[in-house]
């Protein structure tokens, strides 16, 4: 079977840290494009990150930049979101995905991208709260 299964949310005070986990089992990450997305509540699914695993490259959203960090664990078939400095306003459902997308900025800030990965984690809470 096919699945990525998430892992590392929760609540965190505002300032902290996070790490995400998301393990793929009955295929390898390698050739898919990688992605993480969030959805706060009554908001639209949005892009927070994307990783190519053909060359490594990476591409984050303006909120994202410089405090999240994506990356992947060949050996662990794993893909990561490093949250840094979180803000209350970081509180959503996190997802991570998969699929034959190419990681670009515009995957990443145009809403709809997310409909073309093929791959999708369960989601988990991170909630950024005093």
């Amino acid at each position: 079977q096919l699945q990525l299964v998430e892992s590392g949310g929760g609540l965190v005070q505002p300032g902290g840290s996070l790490r995400l986990s998301c393990a793929a089992s009955g295929f390898s990450l390698d050739g898919y494009g990688l992605a993480w997305f969030r959805q706060a509540p009554e908001k639209e699914r949005v892009g927070v990150s994307c990783l190519a695993t053909s060359d490594g490259s990476t591409h984050y959203s303006d909120s994202a930049k410089g405090r999240f960090t994506i990356s992947r664990d060949k050996v662990k078939n794993t893909v990561y979101l490093q949250m840094d400095s979180l803000k209350p306003e970081d509180t959503a459902v996190y997802y991570c995905a998969g699929g034959a997308v190419h990681c670009s900025q515009v995957v990443v800030d145009t809403p709809g991208w997310d409909a073309w990965y093929e791959y999708w984690g369960q989601g988990t809470q991170v909630t950024v709260s005093s």
